[in-house]
Order: C-alpha cells, then sequence, then structure tokens
C-alpha cells in the first residue's frame, strides 16, 4: 500500500485560518470607511457644513465610535462564551462540553501541574499565581478587550455626540453625562442583543444541522443527541 505524501506546511498554511479573516478584516474596514465617510459628509451638506476628506473622517469621532461599538459588542461575546461555556451545556451541540463535564475539570484532565507534559505551556507546570493566572489568560485577555473597546467607545461616542450638539447650537455634555444617555446606551445594547442571539442560535441549530469538516459541527452522521463532539 502506498503512503500519500504529505503535503509541505508552511507559514501560510499553518496560519491560514488567522491570515484570512485579519486580511477580511481590513478590506471590511476600508470598505466601511468609504461608506461611512460618504454618508457623513451627506449629513454635513444637509446641514450647510463643510465636508471632510478622507484622512480627517478617518481622525474623527464619528469614525471611531462606529468602530469601537462593534469591536466591544465582539469582544463581549468571546468573553461571555468562554466563561459561560465552563459551566452551561447544552445538550447535543458541540459547543457544549459534555453534560458531565460541567465546571474548570480535574488538573489531570486539563494537563496542570504534575500532569503538565512535556510540550505543554510552562507556566502549565507552575504553580501558585502563574497557573492560575494562565488557566484564565484566555478569558481575562478577552474582558480586557471588551472593556478598553468600550472606554474608547465611551470616548469617542461623547466626541461625535457633542459634535453633533454644537452642530444644532447645542450645550456639549461631559463624559458621566454621555454614559448616563440614550445614545450611548442604544448604540451599546443594540450590538449586545445581536451578538447574544449569534451565539445562542449557533448552539441550538449545531444540535441538528451539519457543515461537513468544520469544526463547530458535528461529524455529518453524529446523533442529534451527541453532546461535545467535533467534526
Amino acid at each position: 500500500m502506498t503512503t500519500r505524501p504529505s503535503r509541505p506546511r508552511g507559514f501560510w498554511r499553518d496560519n491560514s485560518l488567522t491570515l484570512a479573516f485579519g486580511a477580511a478584516f481590513l478590506i471590511v474596514l476600508a470598505c466601511q470607511a468609504i461608506a461611512g465617510r460618504a454618508e457623513f459628509n451627506e449629513q454635513l451638506a444637509t446641514a450647510g457644513l463643510q465636508q471632510v476628506t478622507f484622512p480627517e473622517y478617518l481622525t474623527s469621532s464619528d469614525f471611531a465610535v462606529d468602530v469601537t461599538e462593534n469591536w466591544q459588542s465582539e469582544f463581549l461575546q468571546f468573553f461571555l462564551y468562554i466563561f459561560g461555556t465552563v459551566w452551561l451545556l447544552q445538550r447535543g451541540s458541540p459547543e457544549s462540553k459534555k453534560l458531565d463535564e460541567a465546571g474548570p475539570e480535574s488538573e489531570e484532565k486539563q494537563r496542570m501541574g504534575e500532569h503538565a507534559r512535556g510540550d505543554s505551556p510552562a507556566w502549565a507546570g507552575a504553580g501558585g499565581w502563574r497557573q492560575t493566572l494562565y488557566s484564565r489568560s484566555l478569558g481575562i485577555v478577552m474582558a480586557l478587550l471588551f472593556l478598553l473597546s468600550w472606554l474608547a467607545q465611551s470616548i469617542a461616542g461623547t466626541a461625535a455626540y457633542n459634535a453633533e450638539q454644537l452642530r444644532e447650537l447645542s450645550d456639549p455634555v461631559s463624559w458621566a453625562a454621555y454614559l448616563a444617555s440614550a445614545d450611548f446606551w442604544s448604540r451599546t445594547l443594540q450590538n449586545w442583543q445581536s451578538e447574544l442571539l449569534a451565539v445562542a442560535a449557533m448552539a441550538i441549530l449545531s444540535v441538528y444541522l451539519r457543515q461537513r469538516g468544520s469544526p463547530e459541527s458535528k461529524p455529518v452522521g453524529a446523533p442529534h443527541h451527541a453532546t461535545g463532539v467535533e467534526g
């Protein structure tokens, strides 16, 4: 029996998922900037004000708040999902752990401490605060990115809101006042609800539907009740 030669490995192939989505992100961000500037200039023209150049729009609070309000909701989604799936389960979903595995699991199963292997990260085998920190590092970083993005949204949103206030000859507001405003919470909550809906839909739809070859789906022939089984 002949053995099929393995494909050569390289940087592009080994990192294609990150590179593809990273490139798509930059393309979509550029398109958003182009469309956003056109819309912003339409609003300025309607108000009889001077239009802005593309570099001016890229450094404007209007563009910054549109970008950061979406970033914070995405990082919130992953933060909640990472921590939530430690304890919460969905029977039949590959997005869930098996029904008898709720919780942080044993050190043996997690390959921590004395159960760490030779190729395990150094801090997985360390004790004390380093192991505690590293064992929760993904969720912590996602939480920090969410908070930083949310802070950036609130600052940029205050500036954009005050610019609109000044165009309408109204008094600007403070950062604290903007945090309590309907504009801030409308921008925030419309993103949160969409992210939470997407997670819930993925969890339940993956029970009954399949995508051949995807690790986010169960194998095509797996029974609907199979839980924690990925393709």
